[in-house]
């Protein structure tokens, strides 16, 4: 079973079309499709149910915390309470993400990317951390991408440029009370964000509480004309009066000198350094406009919409999982069955020979769950799967088993 450092546990792939591509095998006859289809569909409905009941379960843990909620609960929650009910949150969540196929991101990966510098989209920001009472950050699709922008360096021409970054990041952020942050905002709450296509460098522009920060560049272009117009007005002052310095008396010369400072240099550092606030101010609504637009369109969703997404990517991922491991073991297993490492090397293989994805199929949890439906079975370490017509009837009673309402619990059907 290869290990791999640069690929993630993700398969990249709508499950419709996965399921398409399986069911056009060369080792699936045309008799067999349907009947595999209908395997796919009871799949995924035993997992659906199972993800509702998972979905119930977030969003009552998350709505307490949701700042969108416009319901009332039944009864005050005292703060003992509320900490041990945002700790269960925070916990729920990050095991969604693994699921998910998320990375978690430690405090020195996110310190190291809030000291960067350079930003790829020209805007730079600075954060205080001290504003977050918890901040988690995951993030999926560690990637090499492409993105376009207009520099001075390249006269202002569009260039395309080459850069890391992730597919998906996600925030969950509760806040503390604090100077930059709009007194309207309920730091009881906790904040989900999802975005798309962030390049590493610029995930500071994503926190709450985020201050555009001028670049040397700018601070330059905003002091400079405030230092050239200061010279200019002492270069005529002196062009005034020293050649007149003869013809003046000393102390003409300094109740001349003592009014040019007092109204002529007031008027002009008033003037320029209006000016250069002025330019300040514009310079940081310019940048503001830019930051503003760009998290504009990769920005996915919010709050409740975020669990309700996760879940759903959750969800569509061990259909795909429990689909190639029961497929392949299957149609393409020996009699003698296939060890997990086997069958782990032979989906790789056939994802990168037919789909071009270079995936780390994550084998021991698509055994597990085969092995939790009963379509599998066991023998010594060599996973055997059930035939089609016996997966079917399983994952029927399955489904039958859910509801028990009208119907007596009966016993699973024999694994042979």
């Amino acid at each position: 079973m290869a290990e791999y450092k640069d690929r993630e546990h993700f398969i990249p792939l709508r499950k419709s079309d996965l399921i398409e591509l399986l069911s056009k095998d060369k080792k699936l006859p045309a008799a067999e499709r349907q009947p595999f289809r209908q395997f796919c569909t009871l799949v995924s409905a035993v997992f659906h149910f199972e993800y509702l009941k998972q979905l119930e379960e977030l969003k009552d843990a998350y709505a307490p915390f949701d700042p969108d909620a416009d319901t009332k609960p039944l009864r005050p929650v005292s703060p003992e309470e509320r900490d041990k009910d945002e700790q269960q949150l925070f916990e729920k969540f990050t095991a969604l993400m693994e699921r998910a196929n998320f990375k978690r991101l430690t405090r020195d990966e996110m310190q190291r990317a809030l000291q960067e510098v350079a930003t790829v989209s020209g805007i730079q920001t600075q954060v205080d951390l001290n504003m977050f009472e918890r901040l988690e950050v995951f993030v999926r699709g560690d990637v090499m991408g492409r993105i376009h922008r207009r520099s001075w360096k390249k006269l202002w021409r569009r260039e395309e440029l080459h850069v890391p970054l992730y597919q998906r990041l996600v925030l969950i952020v509760r806040l503390k009370p604090h100077k930059r942050l709009d007194r309207d905002i309920d730091t009881s709450r906790v904040y989900l964000k999802i975005f798309k296509d962030i390049p590493k460098m610029d995930q500071d522009m994503l926190l709450p509480g985020a201050r555009v920060r001028m670049t040397r560049m700018d601070k330059a272009l905003i002091a400079y004309p405030l230092v050239g117009g200061l010279g200019i007005m002492l270069w005529e002052i002196g062009s005034q009066i020293l050649p007149n310095f003869n013809k003046m008396g000393v102390a003409a010369l300094a109740t001349g000198l003592g009014a040019l400072a007092t109204w002529g240099v007031a008027g002009a550092l008033g003037g320029y350094g209006y000016k250069s606030y002025h330019s300040y101010q514009v310079k940081k609504q310019d940048y503001s406009l830019r930051l503003t637009k760009s998290l504009y369109f990769k920005s996915l969703d919010n709050n409740t919409g975020v669990l309700m997404r996760l879940l759903d990517e959750a969800e569509e991922q061990e259909c795909r999982e429990t689909f190639l491991a029961y497929f392949f073991l299957w149609k393409y297993a020996p009699p003698e069955g296939w060890r997990a490492e086997q069958l782990d090397d032979y989906v790789e293989m056939y994802l990168e020979g037919n789909a071009n994805l270079k995936v780390d199929f994550e084998i021991g949890d698509a055994l597990a769950k085969l092995e939790r439906l009963k379509i599998v079975r066991k023998v010594g370490d060599a996973y055997h799967a059930q035939p089609l017509d016996k997966a079917l009837e399983m994952l029927d009673w399955t489904w039958d088993n859910y509801f028990k309402f009208n119907n007596p619990l009966v016993e699973a059907p024999p694994i042979h």
